[in-house]
């Protein structure tokens, strides 16, 4: 067997390349064979071949269950003027994060007054309703194989999504009216 058939065999994407001059080792063209992954990927995998179907559905929901309820049990609506920013980026420039007003956003949402939520967020208010549509959808065909539209994002869109909330964010550190208005 010649150096370069040994190479279709075990790489067959160089067959379709045209051979010019004399067989180069593979190694030479950069193509190297997937690398075994490491323990702790070799863990998760197996993990998760193993756990019943409705654990991660259930460990999302745990999740944004200790959400909901560190927000409630919290009440992040209430803090003295003179209570020092929690948030270490404003703590110590000043700025206000791209997710500040995020906690207190979804406080207001959890008691239904959506004006005072996207005063405080609205990117976090706009993105709530796509995100829980999500997971029912994933939850729902998952468990039950229920067929709801599953909402599938672009990278454009996605892309576009981060670019408004990075936009968004600098504007709200602007110190100038009418952008201090979105200051939180």
């Amino acid at each position: 067997m010649t150096a370069m058939s040994a190479a279709t065999t075990d790489y067959p994407w160089l067959a379709d390349e045209p051979v010019q001059g004399p067989p180069v080792p593979p190694e030479w063209l950069g193509y190297y064979p997937a690398p075994e992954p490491d323990r702790v990927t070799r863990f998760v995998q197996r993990v998760w071949t193993r756990s019943p179907i409705w654990a991660a559905p259930a460990a999302l929901l745990v999740c944004m269950a200790g959400a909901v309820g560190y927000t409630l049990a919290t009440n992040p609506t209430v803090a003295g003027a003179g209570d020092a920013p929690t948030c270490l980026l404003k703590y110590t420039t000043g700025f206000v994060c791209p997710g500040c007003g995020g906690t207190r956003a979804a406080w207001y949402l959890l008691h239904a007054d959506l004006p005072a939520a996207a005063r405080h967020h609205a990117i976090f208010v706009f993105a709530v309703p796509f995100l829980l549509y999500m997971y029912l959808a994933w939850t729902g065909k998952r468990l039950f194989n229920w067929r709801l539209p599953q909402l599938t994002i672009s990278p454009a869109v996605m892309i576009a999504f981060v670019a408004v909330w990075g936009v968004w964010s600098v504007l709200r550190n602007l110190p100038w009216a009418p952008f201090t208005a979105f200051y939180v």
